[in-house]
């Protein structure tokens, strides 16, 4: 998928969740690239055979076994991804991060206020 269907799919989900906020644009951007990167890295590392491990010679004549270069991306796609669906509440414990903070910001209303007063003095 290319990054603005990605952008546009975050947002939806964001609204749908109740998370999204304007202020998240950057954040959005962001993790729309990564995920068109890491689209484009798993349909190389398909075409290429889907191999987990490739040889490689080094500069001295021996092969070895090492991780395919294209799945190490994939996975470090997914990784950097993950923080960012984390951090836009995507994610079961950053939606409840979310939505703790909001709780913990919204101002005590009158009685709220009185009762936590009546509760303190005894």
């Amino acid at each position: 998928m290319k990054a603005t269907q990605w952008k546009r799919k975050i947002v939806q989900q964001c609204k749908a969740l109740g998370t999204y906020d304007v202020s998240y644009s950057g954040a959005v951007s962001t993790l729309a690239d990564l995920l068109e990167r890491r689209d484009e890295a798993y349909e190389q590392f398909k075409a290429e055979g889907s191999h987990a491990t490739i040889q490689r010679t080094s500069d001295r004549g021996a092969v070895n076994q090492v991780i395919n270069p294209v799945l190490k991306l994939w996975q470090d796609l997914n990784r950097d991804a993950l923080a960012y669906w984390r951090d836009l509440g995507l994610t079961p414990a950053g939606y409840k991060r979310l939505n703790l903070e909001a709780a913990q910001t919204k101002s005590q209303g009158g009685l709220e206020r009185l009762l936590e007063q009546m509760m303190a003095d005894g």
